[in-house]
């Protein structure tokens, strides 16, 4: 259930006006089909239902259900009582019960509608869709002008995507009831399913001329013209709902938001003013419009929006982040790290946040600060990776290789299933030239995730650039390059494999590919220029040499390159 029938129970308040008609209440059958009483009762009957309503109206489902039985009991053809019996047994959540029940009755009376119309509800709710449609079709035989049975009817086609069935049962059930909201309604949504949008938006804005308060209709239809980039038309519409129901003010939230994405800052920032008169001191729209200056670089309008939400739910640590993001923004890294910590072990942006507090101090060059900090934070959530890593690499930048060793290591002992850490080890390993440890890790990775790309093309690689089980590299590389056919640094592997083997036009095609998705990355200019040297095109290859060499200005190996390049033209 994806589609339409899922999409019902987003909107409460048009199930409300729907779901008495399809549940068999006596008072809603009493309308729509003028037989909601006993066939010639017997004073048994009567009196046992006569007791069931009333006790229906106290609450009393149990003993309510009990008096239909007894009823049925006096008058066990009547069509109505084991309707009345089977809708109290549904709102009870008694599925079997009610579907026995109305089987039952059905072999008694084939030709009772509202006996179908109600299993066709039944079946909905246990999801037994085309049961539910064969009876739904049954009541349009008997009452062919029976709108609720052609409305779900519809619904159900749309949901086994038989729009054309979908579109024929909306058409006929529109020509019995051209001012049928629901039935216009649904019917926007088969097109919009349909990717009619054009006859999708006459249908919801039929709907909402008819019924200007109906909601859903505002909002299916403010959401179309969103998804079509019509931001100025969902903004009207939202308004005018709202200007017809000033109490809605969800809707002058959305308002912003749009106004938001388009950037329209001045806007947006008029509409959240203009909610706060409405709500002075609602933490949503003060949230809201400390996330606007945000975007605005007015920072210190942002503390003070989440200042307020702050000075009354101190706990907020969301918004606690919020401030401390604002004085990060703003510069202010002693503000910002007093925030950061702040943050309880408790909040689900713990991990974060000492992240963000570590990298403080690393930029402040306060590393031996930030170590503990994120000790301290792998003690209390040992469960986040994005600690273990970031501890590993703060050790690595000491040179200290042994604890940013053990730092991953512990990592996995508690997490042994991270691709992440698994990976990070490798990593760890070929930058410290171990590099039978460093492939061992990579398999590693792939025993967790075998079509892990960047695990597979790190092997390859690495084979690839020692001139090692070339075959194999080809194979790993191929296989990276299927999972993730854009990645420029995968092709520069495949390219650097093909040099290796001598391919050097297949390895230039590949090299010229991954440098037109990477144009600034040393390694794959290098590759390219060493092709060039290679086939014997000096003044190419220096070029390229030159060119890696104003990004990666350390690197003695290219520098080397280039001087000897220079001497073959002498």
């Amino acid at each position: 259930m994806n589609n339409f029938l899922k999409k019902i129970t987003i909107f409460p308040a048009v199930l409300a006006l729907m779901i008495p008609v399809i549940s068999g209440g006596c008072s809603v059958l009493n309308a729509h089909s003028g037989r909601g009483q006993l066939e010639k009762p017997d004073a048994r009957s009567s009196y046992h239902y006569s007791l069931s309503v009333l006790l229906r109206l106290e609450g009393q489902m149990d003993g309510a259900a009990a008096e239909l039985e007894k009823a049925i009991d006096a008058d066990p053809d009547s069509p109505f009582l084991a309707t009345e019996l089977i809708s109290l047994y549904k709102e009870t959540g008694n599925m079997e019960k009610a579907i026995a029940l109305g089987e039952e009755a059905l072999t008694k009376n084939p030709d009772y509608a509202d006996l179908h119309l109600i299993m066709g509800g039944i079946f909905i709710s246990v999801r037994e869709y085309k049961k539910a449609l064969r009876e739904y079709n049954r009541v349009i035989e008997l009452e062919p002008k029976n709108i609720v049975a052609h409305l779900y009817a519809a619904i159900i086609y749309a949901e086994e995507k038989k729009y054309d069935d979908a579109e024929v049962t909306f058409r006929k059930l529109l020509e019995i009831d051209p001012d049928n909201v629901m039935g216009i309604y649904y019917y926007g949504k088969i097109l919009l399913e349909m990717q009619r949008f054009t006859d999708a938006e006459k249908m919801y804005l039929k709907a909402i001329s008819l019924k200007p308060s109906f909601e859903s209709a505002v909002f299916d239809l403010a959401k179309l013209y969103e998804k079509q980039k019509q931001p100025e038309k969902a903004i009207r519409i939202y308004r005018n709902f709202v200007e017809q129901n000033p109490a809605r003010i969800s809707y002058k939230m959305k308002i912003a938001e749009i106004l938001l994405r388009e950037k329209k800052y001045e806007e947006a920032e008029k509409e959240y003013l203009e909610l706060l008169k409405y709500l002075p001191g609602n933490p949503e729209v003060t949230v809201s419009l400390g996330l606007l200056y945000l975007d605005m670089r007015k920072y210190d309008q942002a503390v003070a929006q989440f200042s307020r939400v702050l000075e009354k739910n101190e706990a907020n640590d969301r918004v606690r982040y919020l401030m401390a993001s604002a004085y990060q923004e703003k510069g202010d890294n002693r503000l910002a790290l007093a925030e950061f910590r702040k943050i309880s072990a408790q909040s689900e942006l713990f991990a974060n946040s000492r992240i963000q507090a570590a990298l403080l101090l690393k930029k402040d060059g306060r590393s031996e600060e930030a170590i503990p900090l994120l000790e301290d934070a792998i003690r209390k959530k040992s469960d986040q990776v994005p600690l273990y890593i970031l501890l590993s690499s703060l050790y690595e930048e000491k040179k200290d290789i042994s604890s940013a060793e053990k730092a991953l290591q512990g990592g996995i002992r508690t997490l042994p299933k991270s691709v992440d850490l698994n990976y990070s080890l490798g990593v760890l390993y070929e930058k410290t030239n171990r590099f039978p440890e460093s492939i061992r890790q990579m398999e590693q990775v792939l025993s967790i995730d075998p079509n892990n790309a960047n695990a597979l093309n790190f092997i390859g690689y690495s084979y690839a650039d020692r001139g090692l089980n070339l075959a194999e590299a080809e194979k790993l590389i191929i296989k990276a390059l299927n999972i993730k056919p854009d990645s420029g640094y995968i092709i520069d592997s495949l390219g650097w494999l093909y040099f290796r083997q001598g391919k050097y036009d297949s390895a230039e095609k590949k090299l010229k590919e991954a440098l037109a998705i990477l144009p600034d990355d040393p390694a794959i200019i290098e590759h390219l220029g060493d092709v060039y040297a290679k086939t014997g095109r000096i003044k190419q290859a220096e070029e390229m040499y030159r060119k890696a060499l104003k990004i990666d200005s350390q690197n003695n190996s290219l520098q080397k390159k280039l001087e000897e390049i220079k001497q073959l033209q002498k």
